[in-house]
């Protein structure tokens, strides 16, 4: 809980920086953003189960 309160607050300082400075947002757009940090949290989950599979294989 506490890295998402962390990550949380890093975000909102990061977005008033960049509002403050009248820089574009830091970040692609909300539904394609969503879908690429999805993607690398499956990516990472499906090689951490697929891993073990391909070191035991190529010995």
């Amino acid at each position: 809980m506490k890295e998402i309160i962390l990550a949380l607050v890093t975000g909102l300082v990061v977005g008033i920086v960049f509002a403050a400075l009248k820089l574009p947002i830091p970040a692609p757009p909300a539904l394609a953003g969503v879908a690429g940090i999805v993607g690398i949290y499956l990516g990472f989950k499906v090689m951490m189960w697929v891993g073990p599979v391909f070191t035991e294989i190529f010995k």
